[in-house]
């Protein structure tokens, strides 16, 4: 409920409030990383998992209620509380799921890793559902004032859209709506340019403001709480201590790239194919619809990749995810975005959640399972890693054009895979080395391993 209302008014911020939106967006990330140093795990003993997503979920209604008036005295303090609470809810969500599933499979007789792929994946198909409600929302309130009809791609100015949309957009040529059409011959109404009225996103953060306040009361009234023993923590540094000495840790180092690429894509989904890919040549009101594609997909596969582990293994998952988002980079730079491609403009973002799946079920899971023993510290570095790549990302979109992106993208990727492959190497040879040392027979010793 709260992300449905979160991610649908910032998946909106670059095509609705394109300088102060995606400032704000890349303001969260940042506190975000300071956060994860400081707070979660104190947070977490402090009160509990439960009460800690509480508390936190409610700094979140701060930010649909921000975008009533979306200014940088109003979208700048929310995102500041909004990145300050969000270190302290990711930890609680993934400490809450972890020691969940490692309960469960005592219960169940069932392998630790197993389960806690499956209950990640379970997590993240509802939360990736949130995606599909929220775009549903937004597209369906813009759309009762922006109409854009595809049933005329004549109408569109094909030489705009060659030069500025698309892989050719530059972040500082994307100018009002009029130009992209020919008023006189097209039967379309409500070309001002101006975007949606004031009316119109009153009533679009009205409901996700609503949503929020009922996802902290569900979440309030709802979840049990649970014991969790946090080792580290003896005050608000101890965390801070305990993440650098994570760091020292080769097989942490070999995961920062593969976790920045994490943020990277998710800055390029909401920055820039949204704007450049989505807004530029159809609309704003068609972000949603778009959207709900890669919601979807998303969320299904979540689920699927979750239980998919057990059989074929968390390395061949993480390659098709590769080979997809390395697909879709190369056809984002060769796709001009003409508005009668309708086809592409849902297939390409329902792969996208596809590929997305795998990094949000898979590599939270290998952090789970390679640092059992140290939760806290190893998702503090996940969320320190993953969220420098988001403000990196956005650090850089207003510098440079949209291939640009496309080739950091697909760079970052291949070297983030190279030492992702390197360690699950390390972890297969450790782990034989250990089941050979106690003296097994071969039969055994292949049991021991399934």
């Amino acid at each position: 409920m709260t992300f449905t209302a979160y991610q649908g008014a910032a998946n909106l911020q670059s095509s609705l409030n394109p300088a102060d939106g995606t400032a704000s967006l890349a303001v969260t990330h940042s506190i975000f990383i300071i956060s994860a140093l400081f707070l979660p795990c104190y947070i977490i003993e402090l009160i509990g998992c439960r009460w800690t997503m509480v508390v936190s979920l409610c700094s979140y209604v701060t930010y649909p209620l921000a975008n009533f008036y979306p200014h940088w005295g109003t979208l700048i303090p929310s995102s500041v509380l909004v990145g300050l609470s969000a270190a302290p809810l990711w930890s609680a969500k993934c400490t809450y799921l972890t020691t969940s599933a490692s309960r469960y499979a005592k219960l169940t007789d069932d392998t630790t890793d197993a389960v806690i792929h499956k209950f990640f994946g379970v997590f993240y198909l509802f939360f990736q559902t949130s995606q599909i409600i929220g775009n549903l929302i937004s597209s369906f309130v813009l759309s009762s004032n922006t109409i854009r009809n595809l049933e005329f791609p004549t109408c569109y100015n094909t030489s705009y859209i060659e030069q500025n949309c698309g892989k050719n957009d530059c972040q500082d040529n994307l100018t009002a709506a009029r130009l992209l059409y020919n008023t006189s011959e097209c039967p379309v109404t409500n070309l001002n340019g101006s975007g949606p009225s004031n009316s119109t996103i009153y009533a679009l953060m009205g409901i996700y403001t609503t949503h929020i306040l009922s996802g902290v009361l569900i979440m309030a009234l709802g979840v049990d709480n649970i014991e969790v023993q946090c080792a580290e923590t003896r005050g608000p540094f101890s965390l801070l201590i305990a993440t650098f000495k994570q760091m020292k840790d080769k097989r942490q180092l070999l995961l920062i790239p593969i976790t920045m690429f994490s943020g990277f894509e998710q800055a390029f989904l909401t920055g820039d194919i949204t704007r450049s890919f989505i807004t530029c040549p159809l609309g704003v009101n068609w972000v949603g619809f778009v959207l709900i594609c890669y919601a979807a997909c998303d969320a299904i596969c979540s689920l699927l990749f979750g239980g998919a582990e057990k059989y074929v293994g968390r390395m061949s998952i993480f390659t098709c995810g590769a080979i997809i988002y390395i697909t879709l980079i190369i056809t984002l730079l060769a796709w001009l975005p003409y508005p009668d491609d309708v086809a592409v403009f849902f297939i390409l973002p329902a792969l996208w959640g596809i590929a997305d799946a795998v990094w949000k079920t898979q590599l939270n899971a290998v952090y789970g399972v390679i640092f059992v023993n140290n939760q806290e510290a190893c998702f503090a570095n996940y969320n320190v890693w993953e969220s420098s790549g988001f403000v990196i990302a956005f650090a850089y979109r207003n510098f440079i054009c949209v291939s640009a992106k496309l080739w950091v993208l697909l760079a970052v990727l291949l070297l983030g895979m190279v030492l992702y492959y390197y360690v699950e190497f390390e972890e297969r040879t450790e782990n034989f080395t250990e089941v050979k040392s106690n003296g097994r027979s071969p039969e055994e010793n292949k049991a021991y391993v399934e």
